[in-house]
């Protein structure tokens, strides 16, 4: 099912603010324009196409009454003498709608305005007219400043139902999608022209081209990133064999130099030699613990030399003592 909208251009909006502002008192007329059926294809990221009927109204121009209530009477019936005169020279077929301005009210169609939108339709043999509704206030209480609440509604379902308005110049389409909008003008010589390049940009489905081209540029490029993606996975998985191979010869390493620590431990163990306690105690008891009488070898002030300075001193001690054995010898020769 469609979805009605109504759009309208900034300066139709603006010329009705200004008209209902620079008067006293308050205004109703009636909405001409266009209504029809567009059919928006979007094209996003999520989905490819995406096809959305939309039931448009197009406000091009607002006609005000001269005088409050001069198009009905006090029970809703209208006065086709003061609708003629207003579409004097604009096609009734053009009027899609009506308008009322109320200062200071809610947004909210009264039981008077639904009467008089039945007679219109009516009165206008089109039943599916739109009511604008535009709600001026003060802001400040000196009114310096105003603001101006504008909605739409039409009969749906038995019921009158709040609809969206668009104001062409003031929103903003989405930055993650691709609109296809057709233009709110129905002149002749623009449709000569779009029928004349519409060859050049779209396809006999009626897609753009473009769009097509994107479509095929994007499937390459997912084909060579998807391609990219399992070159990558194959590495990491390579690598991750790889370090659990260096780990586990790590650890046969590490269990290797464990046990060659433990077998040289035992092997020093017994190659050591052993202490004759007996005499160790035997000397302790005799010359009590003194280090002096603890160890073998004492220099001239009576201190214990360490093993190192013993053995290098008796290597000097040799060297000093073959030369003079020497000289003997040679002295008893001769």
């Amino acid at each position: 099912m469609s979805e009605p909208t109504v759009r309208v251009s900034g300066i139709v909006l603006a010329s009705l603010m200004f008209q209902h502002f620079n008067n006293d008192s308050d205004m109703e007329g009636l909405v001409l324009g266009e209504s029809r059926f567009d059919e928006q294809v979007t094209i996003s990221d999520s989905q490819p196409e995406n096809i959305h009927i939309e039931e448009v109204y197009n406000v091009q121009k607002c006609i005000p009454c001269h005088r409050l209530n001069s198009l009905y009477s006090c029970t809703g019936e209208v006065n086709m003498e003061v609708l003629h005169k207003m579409l004097a020279d604009n096609k009734q077929d053009s009027v899609i709608g009506w308008y009322r301005q109320r200062r200071n009210t809610e947004q909210n169609m009264t039981f008077k305005e639904k009467l008089v939108h039945e007679k219109l339709k009516c009165a206008l043999s089109n039943p599916h007219m739109i009511f604008m509704l535009l709600t001026p206030s003060k802001v400040t209480p000196t009114g310096s400043t105003h603001r101006m609440e504008y909605s739409a509604f039409i009969f749906r379902s038995r019921c009158f139902v709040n609809i969206p308005v668009m104001v062409n110049n003031l929103g903003l389409l989405e930055q993650q999608a691709y609109w296809k909008v057709s233009a709110p003008c129905s002149a002749a010589g623009y449709n000569l022209t779009l029928k004349k390049h519409r060859s050049n940009f779209f396809s006999p489905n009626g897609l753009l081209k473009e769009v097509n081209e994107v479509d095929k540029m994007n499937e390459s490029l997912q084909a060579e990133l998807q391609k990219a993606c399992r070159d990558v996975e194959e590495s990491e998985r390579g690598v991750e064999a790889l370090q659990e191979e260096v780990s586990s010869l790590r650890k046969r390493l590490r269990e290797k130099q464990q046990n060659a620590a433990g077998e040289d431990g035992e092997k020093d163990e017994l190659t050591r030699p052993g202490n004759n306690l007996l005499l160790l105690e035997a000397v302790r008891t005799l010359l009590g613990f003194s280090p002096l009488f603890l160890t073998q070898k004492l220099n001239l002030h009576a201190f214990p030399i360490p093993d190192q300075e013993v053995a290098t001193a008796t290597q000097e001690q040799l060297q000093a003592i073959v030369p003079v054995r020497e000289r003997k010898r040679r002295r008893s020769r001769c």
